[in-house]
């Protein structure tokens, strides 16, 4: 019987920071804006986001253990538990808990559509959970032609601080693509470094990710970039936005603070390191979009 630790590992809380980070700063976006909706409705409209966003991580990461499982992908690979490829859990039931959490996100994200009647949204739910189901599932998964990463930017970056700021103040503000940006940028480093520590596997079952395409070296540039594209956005867009952007949360710059904390997971990928010595990195790009999201959020409701 499959234990409840072995559960929680499936979920990969390493890469929940994924899906918090988003709403947090969509929600700060929001209250620096202005919203006309009472403080009970911003608190509950917020929540029922972050129980969209981590229903879905949680969701995709429990379909590509099912999906990777059944191919027989997950049989090569360091890393996270796989429920499905180590035998914990049968596959049935882990494609059962990926739809219990679609399930949860599609709940939570209906009540935010009769609530701010943008029936449009629905739209986008659906394409949500669709692309959490085939980044590894049906006949032809995008994640296996190296599309992972540009889904990730799209749904964990865009549409999840965008949306959050929508539902919050019934528009979509110029802030909140400015933020958007670094946020999918965070978001792709942790799916980067997740599968630069894979390669071997993948590329031995055929799983053609980005990162098998581009090859060892380029596939840790890209993570480079992934992580400190978001800081120089930050900083040019900051110190130009204060004079051109009207309305320009100033004190977002202290998002800043958190660039050195960036080279800690970047030395270890720039010296080479593979397989298991890459879990630590995955858990550091984590913390640093954490801390990145966090500084963000307080930088920009201290600037309203």
């Amino acid at each position: 019987m499959t234990t409840r630790h072995e559960w929680v590992g499936g979920a990969r809380p390493r890469t929940l920071p994924a899906a918090v980070v988003p709403v947090a700063v969509g929600a700060a976006v929001a209250s620096f804006t202005g919203f006309e909706i009472g403080a009970f409705s911003f608190v509950f409209r917020t929540f029922l986001a972050l129980v969209v966003a981590l229903a879905l991580q949680i969701g995709v990461n429990y379909a590509n253990d099912y999906s990777d499982g059944i191919r027989g992908t997950d049989t090569e690979r360091v890393g996270p538990i796989r429920l499905v490829g180590q035998g914990l859990a049968t596959p049935a039931e882990v494609k059962r808990a990926a739809f219990i959490s679609f399930g949860v996100a599609i709940i939570a994200g209906l009540l935010l559509v009769l609530l701010t009647q943008a029936w449009w949204m629905l739209i986008v739910g659906a394409l949500a959970v669709a692309a959490a189901w085939f980044y590894t599932g049906g006949p032809r998964p995008y994640g296996y032609a190296g599309l992972g990463e540009l889904f990730v930017f799209v749904f964990f970056g865009l549409v999840a601080v965008v949306g959050t700021t929508y539902v919050l103040t019934g528009h979509i503000r110029l802030v909140a693509i400015l933020f958007a940006v670094p946020v999918g940028a965070l978001a792709c480093a942790l799916l980067v470094i997740n599968n630069l520590r894979d390669i071997p596997g993948d590329t031995l079952v055929g799983k053609n990710t980005l990162a098998v395409r581009m090859g060892d070296a380029n596939t840790r540039d890209f993570y480079g970039f992934c992580l400190f594209l978001p800081f120089a956005i930050t900083a040019l867009v900051g110190l130009g936005g204060i004079g051109y952007v009207e309305g320009f949360p100033a004190v977002s710059l202290i998002a800043l603070a958190a660039l050195p904390a960036a080279f800690i997971p970047w030395q270890q990928v720039k010296r080479g390191a593979l397989g298991a010595e890459l879990i630590p990195v995955l858990a550091w790009t984590g913390r640093v979009q954490l801390l990145y999201g966090a500084l963000a959020t307080v930088g920009i409701a201290l600037s309203g």
